[in-house]
Formats: C-alpha cells, sequence, structure tokens
C-alpha cells in the first residue's frame, strides 16, 4: 500500500520547514530538532490530573522520571505503566513524549511513569536497559508510597522505547523483578541486522525515520559489533520468550522496523505469550505520536489504551 495522503501531507509540511535527516546531523543537532518539533506538534496538552518531576537512585548516579496520574483518580491504588520514549536510544526525551504520556495516563486511567533513560553517544548500551529496568523496579518498590497497584504494573515505549519495554519485561522475568502484566511494544527496534525486506522497500521516502538513519542510532548507541547480537539490544534474539507478560504490538506498515516489529509479534505468540497485534496500512514509522494530525495514530492510541484497559482491569 501506498503512503496514506495525510502522511504525505505531513512529510510534505516537515520538508518545508527544513526539517533534516537525522543521519545527516550531530547527536546534539538531532536532539534540537526533536525537542523543536515536537513543541509545535504538540501545542495541546491532554489535561491530566497530576504530574510531578521527580529523581531516583539509578545505576548511573541520578534518574530523572516524571509520574503522570490520571484526572478524576481516587485514592484506591491504581495501576501503573512505565514508558521509555523513543529517539533511537541518541535522541528524545521526557518532554518529546510528553503528550504521549499524558494520552495513555488519562486513556487507560493508570499511573504513567516517564523515565529520562541515559542515552548514547555519551552514555552508549547497556545504560539504557539498566536505567529502565532499575526505575521499573523502583516504581514497584515504592507502589505503595505512590499509590500504585503492584501486581498491575506494565512496560511500555515506542519505537527504542519499545525496544526498551521489551527488553524490561524479559530482564524482570530472569532476574527476578517485577511481576509484570502488560507490555505496548509499538513499532519496536528487534534486532539490528536490518536485513528484512522493509528495509529495502521503505529504506527512504516514509518520512522521519530512514535506513540510514537507523544506522546512524545504531553506530551512536551500540558499543561494539558483539552488541548487535545481544538480545538486552536486540530482544527477538532472546533464546526464550516464555513466560513474558501479555503483549500489545502495534506497528506501522510503512516502516524500516515493520517486519522486524511483525516477526517479534509472531515470536512471542509462538512462545506462548497472550498476544494482540496490530498494523496500521499506509502509515509511516512515528505515527502513533502524531495523534491527532494523523487520524490513524489516534485510533493506535485508543487501541492501545483500551488493551490496557483490558488487561489492568482483569
Amino acid at each position: 500500500m501506498a503512503l496514506h495522503p495525510q502522511v504525505v501531507d505531513l512529510i510534505r509540511r516537515a520538508e518545508e520547514a527544513g526539517v533534516r535527516a537525522t543521519s545527516d546531523l550531530t547527536p546534539d543537532e538531532a536532539r534540537a530538532q526533536m525537542e523543536t518539533m515536537s513543541k509545535v506538534r504538540d501545542q495541546d496538552r491532554t489535561p491530566v490530573g497530576q504530574v510531578e518531576d521527580q529523581i531516583i537512585p539509578g545505576p548511573g548516579g541520578a534518574l530523572p522520571i516524571r509520574i503522570y496520574r490520571p484526572a478524576g483518580s481516587t485514592d484506591d491504588p491504581m495501576a501503573a505503566l512505565m514508558f521509555f520514549h523513543g529517539g533511537g536510544h541518541v535522541i528524545g526525551s521526557l518532554d518529546t513524549h510528553d503528550l504521549v504520556a499524558r494520552n495513555l495516563c488519562q486513556g487507560a486511567q493508570c499511573v504513567v511513569v516517564s523515565v529520562d533513560y541515559r542515552m548514547g553517544p555519551e552514555n552508549r548500551f547497556p545504560a539504557a536497559p539498566e536505567d529502565c529496568f532499575a526505575a521499573t523496579c523502583w516504581v514497584a518498590d515504592n507502589a505503595t508510597e505512590l499509590g500504585i497497584d503492584g501486581s498491575r504494573l506494565g512496560v511500555s515505549g515506542d519505537s527504542a522505547g519499545g525496544n526498551l519495554a521489551a527488553v524490561v519485561a524479559l530482564m524482570a522475568r530472569d532476574a527476578n523483578g517485577p511481576d509484570l502484566c502488560a507490555q505496548l511494544l509499538v513499532y519496536p527496534v528487534a534486532d539490528y541486522a536490518f536485513d528484512t525486506p522493509s528495509y529495502v522497500t521503505w529504506a527512504e521516502g516514509a518520512g522521519i525515520l530512514t535506513a540510514a538513519g537507523m544506522a546512524w542510532f545504531r553506530d551512536h548507541y551500540l558499543a561494539s559489533e558483539s552488541d548487535r547480537m545481544d538480545w538486552r539490544a536486540a530482544p527477538i534474539r532472546a533464546a526464550d520468550l516464555s513466560g513474558l507478560p501479555p503483549a500489545i504490538v502495534i506497528t506501522a506498515e510503512c516502516d524500516v522496523l515493520h517486519d522486524e516489529g511483525e516477526a517479534y509479534a509472531a515470536a512471542l505468540e509462538a512462545a506462548g505469550v497472550p498476544i494482540v497485534y496490530r498494523d496500521y496500512p499506509g502509515m509511516m514509522h512515528g505515527f502513533f505520536s502524531f495523534a491527532p494530525v494523523i487520524d490513524d495514530g489516534a485510533a493506535a492510541q485508543e487501541f492501545a489504551v483500551a488493551q490496557l484497559r483490558k488487561i489492568f482491569a482483569a
């Protein structure tokens, strides 16, 4: 299927605004561009009940998090969702994904804890998954004080954040970590082989993520060739995917990451993990964050929160 007309229009507007390919920028330039883009995109912020920035201990020192509570929440312990932002493990922040976190919080009626994990090239792999796992453990350990029901704790993220959510679910299973109830993986990075057909079909011309851009992210994130085979970087390479929490996997058809996201969903199902999978035809990488500008971005968010509500209510 061709790119959806709304996606084509968005790409045109980005080009007219002078948005440059990530692979042509330094990490600092790419970060600044993403911050600017998100401010323009997310001018209307979904109201929530409370937003609190906090610093917790992390493997590398102080670890910033942002805690969102839905409007209308009661004093009863609430379900909670860890959120790890996208950006190739190099760019992105609590601010670039503030609207997505707000929408998940209000839509799923749960506490959302967004994590400002360390990124490359300053802090290369495995700093990011170590931070995200530590933050998840901290939330579980402090559930009572946070007003959270520790038995209803999930992980989530988009792109690089989807990668981190998948990895944290594996780490929690293998390291006697929190007993997670859900994993929401939005067009996750599942591998670093770059050898799927979608890497050829959508290598360029499909918006913000290109094959060259993924190589740029990889080279700023991973520390060595061997890291590409490490399941903490490429969760699809984990020897065993059984015993993981129920998964919600979302992919975009016109995305270099499409095939590996689809393959990871299939691998989870084959391992006996309860899963719901939805692919969005004509959509580019990043569409989830472009609600309500892109209709299917809003639809995908509504689908995600509906599935989360089902899991949290079980």
